[in-house]
């Protein structure tokens, strides 16, 4: 099993200054990049701080001079906020000026509050319908000329300038938990990210039955590379617990917030809402986060990361994104890379 590693530049509140964030960010970057990650993901949201990355295909020009090894992702471009011709020409030219180092993730989106403002008008689930109408006309831009009349997107011909560096194009991943998203990802010919959010064990065996009923139904196809993303912290002492516990439930608390469109937003930092009075709630119980999670001592992270690798994930994503700073460099991953 390989290991990824997912990196957000965040503000939980406003006494956190955004260069001090920066400067932070990028340390993770090159920490994780020395370390032997190799992908590092940047994600695209809008109007959030607790995830600033209103272009992830900036994000990865800015940390690309600093990258000697690793590959770099978008996880995900959010396809219903795109027009194809200048996500093909974005993804393209980050392809070019990365030296070919591009894999190219898109989704359909997460947040009801962002749809209402860079799609007013569209629900959250009906996002995948443009990815599936998207996808394609991303490959036939980069190939070359190509005019497309769509439900979503009409254009008379055009194509991708620049063309990717890698041909005949970046490799493609697809953010999926319903089953409908793995046939689509594995018909296409696309790599699967998968991220069972807080939910237990099963959850991540629930994704890969879905993953080999895909490839049941398309016995043509190639076999993709199946990752899995979930949030880590390595402790030893009761008080680094503690303080991984408490930052997970204010992440949690404000990515529930926004996922489920239950409070206010003020100046971009979402309320943090009372996890105890979420439906659900138990998911949410430290015991239990613990317990899901990959977190725990080196020992016990290391027999839960044995659990995906016997499940029969290719890569690990390492979500790394709690308003923490996140010791890349710690003797469990030390012993992973091995």
């Amino acid at each position: 099993m390989k290991f990824q590693i997912a990196i957000n530049l965040e503000r939980v509140d406003d006494s956190l200054d955004m260069l001090e964030v920066a400067r932070h960010t990028l340390e993770m970057v090159r920490i994780a990049d020395q370390g032997g990650f190799g992908l590092i993901w940047a994600a695209e949201h809008h109007a959030l701080e607790m995830t600033i990355a209103p272009n992830p295909f900036q994000i990865l020009t800015w940390w690309a001079p600093h990258v000697r090894e690793a590959r770099l992702g978008t996880a995900v471009a959010v396809a219903p906020y795109w027009h194809p011709i200048n996500l093909a020409g974005e993804a393209a030219f980050t392809d070019l000026i990365t030296g070919g180092r591009l894999e190219f993730g898109i989704g359909s989106g997460a947040y009801q509050r962002e749809f209402d403002r860079m799609k007013p008008g569209l629900k959250q689930a009906d996002g995948y319908r443009y990815l599936q109408e998207m996808l394609p006309v991303l490959r036939a831009l980069w190939k070359g000329d190509y005019a497309h009349q769509g439900e979503f997107w009409s254009f008379p011909v055009s194509t991708s300038v620049p063309k990717p560096l890698q041909r005949p194009h970046p490799p493609i991943w697809v953010a999926a938990r319903a089953p409908v998203s793995f046939d689509y990802a594995v018909e296409q010919g696309c790599n699967i990210i998968a991220w069972p959010l807080t939910r237990p064990f099963s959850e991540a065996e629930l994704y890969k039955q879905h993953f080999d009923a895909s490839l049941a139904k398309h016995p043509g196809c190639e076999v993709p590379v199946f990752a899995m993303m979930r949030h880590t912290s390595v402790y030893e002492s009761k008080s680094d617990r503690r303080t991984a516990i408490d930052a997970i439930t204010r992440v949690l608390g404000q990515f529930e917030n926004v996922f489920r469109n239950l409070g206010g937003v003020a100046n971009g930092f979402p309320e943090q809402i009372p996890l105890e009075e979420l439906t659900e709630r138990e998911q949410y119980d430290e015991n239990y986060l613990e317990e899901n999670l990959v977190f725990g001592s080196t020992q016990q992270v290391v027999e839960k990361l044995k659990q995906y690798q016997e499940l029969g994930i290719d890569e690990f994503i390492y979500y790394a994104s709690m308003g923490l700073v996140m010791f890349l460099g710690c003797p469990v991953h030390q012993r992973l890379i091995r």
